[in-house]
């Protein structure tokens, strides 16, 4: 594995760390306001700034106007990108978007792409992922009670789902519901193209997160399908296939999110370094000169180091060998790097002090709504009994 960095990586990298620090970190101080309008508004033209710049939409395909970045390139990019909250929006990449962008690009029909991927590409429409149910666990995507029932030229969808993010706002969701209930466990669902103002979409709330219930992109919507009609040709890739598609979607998922979480460990990280040496604790002493903060230190910079070069180990085997034989190495990527985070995020927190605790730094906002890193796209336990299950194969005879 190559660890040089192609010089025009680096540049991109270096011009979006630029960018992000003068233009994004100013406002952040917005995220916990509740008029999201007026924040997404400013965000737009920070937006047509990085379209100007040619960084709009690093890993998308250039044929519907993005960058083209590989795997492994995108992954050092979601690392700058991560470190602001509004990086990846800002930079046209976000989620759930950049996941619905791929199912498009790999499985959409040529009208579905001309009518959802490229305006989804363009920034000029948002999308929502609606998977996880309210009485399901999220970290098994066979077990489902929405069902798209197919009356003539029609699906029926009902069912309940939440943590549908950014649905708030968004011009279409893409729904997995069962469809071929007799078929075998993994060929039941089908994912299925909404747009939200079809009859029978029920967006009935934005869920509050640790307190913070959030708006437009900056939301994660309950929703509940009631006799949601739509064409069977809203249907991506074919009945029963929506299994397959998701486990496409969470393979590279999973390494732009662990990337971005480096990103936010390491602005956590250089947040935690400055308050050490700028806090005095006693005439003449600062924080850093304690043994204990300088073994926090060390132990964090350790951990960020080892989980980074598990993320981009992971990234090059999905690029060389391809996701399915790198199954193993995605699990591991998800628990260390969502625990990394959480110690990474603690520690500064606790360097801080009561000033961590507050609003005034970036890093309460993370807290929030980071914790759930060790929830979402699995929770870690389940992917640990997957990872322990493949290593035990190999020991049996």
């Amino acid at each position: 594995m190559d660890f040089t960095i192609p010089e025009k990586t680096q540049i991109i990298v270096e011009m979006m760390d630029e960018f992000i620090k003068k233009e994004l970190y100013p406002l952040e101080k917005d995220l916990g306001s509740n008029d999201y309008d007026a924040l997404e508004r400013e965000l737009d033209k920070k937006r047509k700034i990085v379209k100007q710049m040619e960084l709009w939409a690093p890993n998308h395909p250039k044929e519907f106007g993005g960058m083209g970045l590989t795997l492994m390139e995108h992954a050092l990019v979601s690392e700058v990108l991560g470190q602001s909250s509004l990086g990846h929006y800002v930079f046209g990449c976000q989620a759930p978007d950049a996941g619905n962008i791929e199912i498009l690009h790999l499985h959409g029909t040529h009208a579905q792409k001309e009518q959802y991927l490229r305006p989804l590409v363009d920034g000029k429409i948002r999308s929502c992922f609606s998977m996880t149910e309210v009485d399901m666990p999220g970290s098994n995507p066979v077990m489902l009670e929405t069902t798209a029932v197919k009356e003539g030229d029609e699906y029926v969808i009902n069912g309940h789902k939440w943590y549908s993010s950014s649905a708030d706002g968004a011009e279409f969701a893409i729904v997995m519901a069962v469809t071929n209930p007799e078929n075998s466990t993994y060929l039941q669902a089908s994912m299925i193209l909404v747009p939200t103002d079809t009859k029978g979409f029920n967006l009935v709330r934005n869920i509050p997160v640790m307190g913070h219930t959030g708006g437009g992109y900056f939301s994660h919507g309950e929703i509940i399908y009631q006799n949601c009609r739509v064409p069977t040709e809203n249907i991506l890739g074919g009945e029963g296939q929506g299994f397959v598609m998701a486990q496409d979607r969470l393979g590279p998922g999973r390494i732009h999110h662990c990337m971005r979480w480096i990103g936010i460990c390491n602005r956590a990280f250089d947040l935690m370094c400055r308050r050490a040496l700028e806090r005095t604790i006693a005439p003449g002493k600062k924080l850093a000169s304690k043994q204990i903060v300088q073994a926090w230190i060390a132990e964090c910079a350790a951990d960020i180091h080892a989980a980074r070069l598990m993320v981009l180990h992971a990234a090059w085997m999905i690029d060389n060998v391809g996701a399915s034989a790198a199954r193993k190495e995605i699990s591991m990527i998800k628990y260390v790097v969502a625990n990394t985070l959480q110690k990474v995020l603690d520690t500064a927190i606790q360097v801080h002090g009561g000033l961590g605790m507050s609003s005034d730094t970036v890093l309460s906002y993370f807290w929030c709504h980071e914790r759930g890193a060790r929830i979402y796209d699995g929770a870690d336990e389940a992917h640990k009994i997957s990872v322990a299950k493949r290593i035990l194969r190999n020991y049996m005879d």
